[in-house]
This record gives structure tokens, C-alpha cells and sequence, in this order.
């Protein structure tokens, strides 16, 4: 008999941690390799963890809604096979209370501790305000940010802020201090910490009929982001219209061809992709994102396409490097991805380092929309529904009145970084993509 170790997988490069949500097997249950043994959730994906062994679950370490590291031992399966030397004595590394577990846990908090002294972004003077050297190691120190240092009131010449100056500040965000005096009647100072009070739930008013639904857990999270970003970013919107109807007719004259040959339905997503990707080359600080006050401009095109879910949730997978694909490579990752979140089988790898959004509300009949960036992006574009409508046409003979494929295209983008000019000539840009199609055109 040997044990094994099951651990939580890596999952990514930025992901170090995610929540159980469910045991789908309990202690003496009998697993088979790759079969599921419990659900876990990361910011945006929930997936599953499967055995790497057959044999027998025999101990659990975490229960539901722990919060659990990248490489942590979560339970313990009991094979049929000979001890193997190289697995480690479960006991002495994750029995809780252990003297090797709280050493290990003590070397966490430092470790984290440290890299988010590191992660801290540095403070920097401005015309308006200068900060020593000291000042801006003492903030790095204690994670001042700077929109904290920048509201400190200085004493310094100029008003500047002085070392006292960010200690006090330092020590009042902490706690307030008090003077008493002690038994020698000499004054001594000490904190008291200010008393945490509990939010005082809203109650739920309802009558007989009504039906109270709990907010799923992802339903929670969109809530958090959306209003994050509303309160982050100044949203401001450009709306045109594209006339798509040489794309109408190109697909639909090669999309039975293309779906014999390459197994995949050839629908509009992907040609729109592609048209963003090259927008997104030709205005690169639309590919840019915000940090405080940094603005910083992303080398890879990662076009993030939202994606609805069973429940009602959006999701929105990355589609990486976008611009460096062909559309027969476009298709099959929109297809891939969009299949796969239906499935709930993303990763959480692929639904981070977006770059860009592209939210298509004509699915629902939408002919247009004011989507809500995807923070910390700075632009969201909309695609509204295709409608036949009555065009005026231009030609050398004269103008026109005929039956047209048209479509509203609808850009979010932050006005803090992103002035009207920029934000209009990116979405002409694509309509000129698109409108430019070449109807012989060969993949």
C-alpha cells in the first residue's frame, strides 16, 4: 500500500490560489485515475481537480469554501501500489497544529508579506508635490499608495511632506493615540485600536408571492467588477454604422465549404475579431491599460470575447496574440473557447491578460449597447444585431436607395486616457475593415 499525495494543480501563471466549492468524493470512497474528486473555483473559472492514481480516499486537509495554495497537499489517496520513497510523510507536512505546518505558515506570511512590499506601486513627486527619498521609502515600507500620500496634508516647506508628517499619517490609520498617565506620573502614549463594527445587514423586504434568489457566487463577482469599474473608469461612448453586406454574401457563398473542410461553422465572430485585431495594430494606445497613474502599453494583441453562460453569467475567454492569426486560426479558437465555456472547461489561464474586449449583444437582438470596460482595460466594443434596412448608396451614376446589410457598432473606452478622437477614429477604423471586405477573398 502507498499514499498519495493529491495537491492543488497549477493553474496558471497568475493564479496561486483558489477556493473549494464541493467534495464530489467523501473519505473511503473508491477513485479512478482522471476521475473528479472535488470542484475548486479561482476568481472567474470553476473547474474540477481529477486523480492522478485508482485507490481510495482515506483523509481530506480542507473543507468547503477553504481557501487553498498552488502545490498544497488537499487530501490523501491510498493506492495499491509499493511505497514510493520520494512521496513525503503526509503527516509530519500537513497535520494541522504540526511544528512543521506553523513553520511553513510562518514563512508564507513572510514570503507574502515581501512581495507585496514589492508589488507596491512606487510613489513618484509631480510638479505639485516633491517627495524625499525617505518619504517615498518610508511609503514603500508601509504601503502608502499615492493617492493616500498625495492627500496628506505637508508641514514642510512648499508644503511638503516630511518624515513626521507620513508617520503621523501612518500611525492614525492604524489607530488613534491616547495619553494617560501611569503610576510614576510619567505621560504614556498608547494606541487604541478603533473597534470594527459589523455592516448591519439590509433587510430583504417581500410579500407573500415573492421568491428570494441567492446571488451565485460568480453573480457576486461580476456585481463587484462592474461597479468597480463604473467607479474607476470615466466611461464615455462613439457609435457608427458599418455596412456589412459584402461580409453577408462572402459568408454565406463559402461557409458550406469551409464547414466540409475544416469541421468548423464559419460564423461572423471571428471575421469582426479580425477587424478589431488590425484596428487595435493601427491605434496602439487603445491596446494600453491603467495602473494608478501609469499607463501601460501592452506589446501582444489578447482580444478577451465575452461569452454567456448556461446560468446567465457572462464570461470572457482571451483569444492570445489575436492579431497574428489567420481567420481559419480565428475561428477555431472563437469556437474552441465559446464551446468550452458553455462547458464550464476554461482555464483560468485563458480568461486573463486580456487586452481588449469585443461583446457581441446582437445574440440577444440588441442593435446596439453601452458595454462596461473590462478594468484594466481602457475599451469595450459592441456589436449590434445585422439588419436589412433601406440604404441610400453611392456610385458614380448617381445615388440609390437599396436593400443593405447593416450593423451599430458601440465603443466604451476611458476618457481619463482615451480622448474622443482616438476613441472615434478606433471604431472607424474597424467599420472600415469591415465595409473594405474583399468578396473574392480565399481561406
Amino acid at each position: 500500500m502507498a499514499k498519495f499525495e493529491l495537491k492543488l494543480p497549477k493553474m496558471g501563471e497568475s493564479v496561486a490560489e483558489a477556493t473549494i466549492t464541493s467534495w464530489l468524493k467523501e473519505v473511503g470512497d473508491t477513485i479512478e485515475l482522471d476521475e473528479a474528486v472535488l470542484e475548486i473555483a479561482t476568481d472567474k473559472v470553476d473547474s474540477e481537480v481529477p486523480s492522478e492514481v485508482d485507490g481510495v480516499l482515506i483523509e481530506k486537509f480542507f473543507n468547503v469554501d477553504d481557501i487553498v495554495q498552488v502545490g498544497q497537499t488537499i487530501a490523501i489517496i491510498q493506492t495499491e501500489d509499493e511505497e514510493d520513497d520520494n512521496v513525503e510523510e503526509v503527516s509530519e507536512t500537513t497535520s494541522k497544529g504540526s511544528p512543521i505546518e506553523e513553520e511553513k505558515a510562518a514563512e508564507f506570511v513572510n514570503q507574502s508579506i515581501a512581495i507585496a512590499k514589492e508589488t507596491v506601486t512606487p510613489v513618484v513627486s509631480s510638479e505639485e508635490r516633491f517627495y524625499s527619498p525617505l518619504v517615498k521609502n518610508i511609503a514603500k515600507e508601509e504601503g502608502v499608495s499615492q493617492q493616500e500620500l498625495d492627500s496628506i496634508v505637508g508641514t514642510g516647506i512648499d508644503n511638503r511632506v516630511t518624515k513626521n508628517d507620513i508617520l503621523n499619517y501612518i500611525q492614525n490609520k492604524s489607530g488613534k493615540t491616547e495619553t494617560v498617565m501611569s503610576e510614576t506620573e510619567a505621560p504614556v502614549v498608547k494606541t487604541i485600536q478603533p473597534e470594527k463594527q459589523k455592516p448591519t445587514p439590509t433587510p430583504v423586504v417581500v410579500s407573500g408571492e415573492d421568491e428570494i434568489i441567492e446571488m451565485t457566487r460568480m453573480g457576486k463577482l461580476i456585481a463587484h467588477h462592474m461597479v468597480e469599474s463604473v467607479q474607476t473608469s470615466a466611461h464615455v461612448q462613439s457609435f457608427i454604422e458599418a455596412d456589412v453586406t459584402k461580409i453577408w454574401n462572402w459568408r454565406n457563398k463559402i461557409k458550406d465549404a469551409f464547414l466540409k473542410r475544416e469541421g468548423e461553422n464559419l460564423t461572423f465572430t471571428p471575421i469582426f475579431m479580425e477587424a478589431v485585431a488590425k484596428a487595435l495594430r493601427d491605434f496602439p494606445m487603445m491596446n494600453i491599460s491603467m495602473q494608478g497613474d501609469t499607463i501601460v502599453k501592452k506589446k501582444n494583441i489578447n482580444l478577451g470575447m465575452a461569452a454567456s453562460l448556461a446560468d446567465g453569467n457572462l464570461i470572457v475567454p482571451v483569444i492570445k496574440n489575436a492579431d497574428q492569426l489567420n481567420l481559419v486560426g480565428m475561428t477555431k479558437q472563437v469556437n474552441d473557447l465559446a464551446n468550452r465555456a458553455r462547458a464550464n472547461q476554461l482555464k483560468p489561464d485563458e480568461v486573463q491578460g486580456g487586452t481588449y474586449t469585443v461583446t457581441n449583444v446582437g445574440t440577444f437582438g440588441s442593435i446596439m449597447g453601452t458595454p462596461i470596460i473590462n478594468q484594466p482595460q481602457v475599451g469595450i466594443l459592441a456589436l449590434g444585431a445585422i439588419r436589412k434596412v433601406p440604404a441610400v448608396i453611392e456610385t458614380n451614376e448617381g445615388d440609390f436607395i437599396g436593400i443593405r446589410y447593416r450593423m451599430f457598432l458601440s465603443h466604451s473606452y476611458d476618457h481619463r486616457v482615451v480622448n474622443g478622437a482616438l476613441g472615434g477614429q478606433f471604431v472607424k477604423a474597424v467599420k472600415d475593415y469591415l465595409e473594405a471586405w474583399d468578396s473574392n477573398r480565399e481561406i
